[in-house]
């Protein structure tokens, strides 16, 4: 693999990574021009229903006679369907590039193969699988919901140094949540909720810490909330509740929904496998479940996760609620926060 071929995919990958959080249920894409080993062009997908990489960077050329001479580079496959734009395969073609580089295919079955057949017909050069797996890595969610047919799952929980996630605590202790983090691992934590499509809770934690589940220290994609309620035993002046996000509330009762909010009817035995089918209809990428350990380890046992962020903080309980067992290797990730540490795994 050349150099230059790294360096500029590199680059679009860095260019993609700014679209994180405002694309869904599209990819991440960025793509760079290359005239006489210059940039001479570049763009990334900036949001869904926007222009993509490829024609904001060739639209960001100041001289379009460039373009016959040059090189498109591009981290994934160009689409050659329509969508909510025109296929981008077919603009590349219009304006003579006349090589493409492309890191990986699209796993889409709408265009997975087609835009490189397309591009190939039309007389372009086209350079595949160029830093594949750093590509497909950016895209873990869209590679993941088209390959699998489900959402990318990301476990979260903090816990103590010793490994309880709460207290044992009395009635009047609850309506809200146990605090083992600082508040810069707070600001992480509504980053993560930022870049993902929704988050579940179950009827523990809702009744326990009475959360809002929406981003308050951080900008940016409210994601849907998602409650589990099977015996309905969640009262309706709950702040996920209070009408000011979309909420979905998974029951097995025939009782009207809370505050016009969306109730799905699952039977016990398969709520997991109707939530999963529901996203996937409406196309999440990708959600994060925040539930206590009940609902953590009904995933975990299932094998029902990609990734877990534990974060760990330097608080003490020496008893309480245990957190989930977990059996993990090495972590791919970690960061240090001044009074906690975040640990990220995955279920390889």
């Amino acid at each position: 693999m050349e150099e230059n071929q790294i360096k500029y995919m590199q680059r679009c990958l860095e260019l993609a990574k700014l679209g994180e959080g405002h694309t869904s249920p599209n990819p991440l894409v960025g793509s760079v021009i290359i005239c006489d080993d210059k940039i001479i062009g570049e763009g990334f997908h900036q949001r869904y229903g926007g222009s993509h990489a490829e024609v904001n960077a060739i639209h960001s050329v100041k001289d379009h006679r460039l373009l016959q001479h040059s090189t498109l580079y591009v981290n994934l496959e160009p689409c050659s369907h329509v969508g909510k734009t025109p296929p981008c395969a077919d603009l590349i073609i219009e304006k003579k590039i006349p090589r493409v580089v492309i890191g990986t295919v699209d796993p889409n079955p709408e265009v997975s193969g087609k835009g490189i057949e397309r591009l190939k017909k039309a007389g372009c050069e086209v350079f595949v699988e160029i830093m594949v797996e750093e590509c497909q890595e950016l895209n873990r969610r869209f590679f993941t919901f088209h390959r699998e047919k489900r959402s990318y799952i990301i476990l979260k929980w903090a816990q103590t140094a010793d490994g309880f996630v709460d207290l044992i605590r009395t009635k009047n202790e609850l309506g809200k949540p146990t605090w083992i983090t600082d508040e810069i691992s707070r600001v992480a934590v509504h980053k993560q909720r930022s870049t993902e499509g929704a988050i579940l809770i179950g009827t523990e934690t809702a009744l326990k810490d009475n959360p809002s589940l929406t981003l308050r220290d951080w900008y940016g994609h409210q994601p849907l909330r998602i409650v589990t309620d099977l015996n309905n035993r969640l009262p309706s002046d709950l702040t996920v509740y209070d009408g000011k996000q979309k909420t979905i509330t998974l029951t097995n009762s025939d009782k009207r929904a809370k505050n016009n909010t969306l109730s799905i009817h699952v039977k016990q035995t398969d709520a997991v496998k109707s939530l999963l089918a529901y996203l996937y209809s409406e196309k999440i990428l990708s959600f994060i479940i925040e539930g206590g350990p009940k609902t953590l380890q009904h995933f975990i046992d299932r094998g029902l996760w990609d990734e877990a962020h534990v974060y760990t903080g330097q608080t003490v309980f020496n008893e309480g609620i245990k957190a989930p067992d977990f059996d993990h290797s090495l972590p791919v990730y970690t960061e240090r926060f001044p009074h906690s540490e975040l640990a990220i795994f995955r279920n390889l």
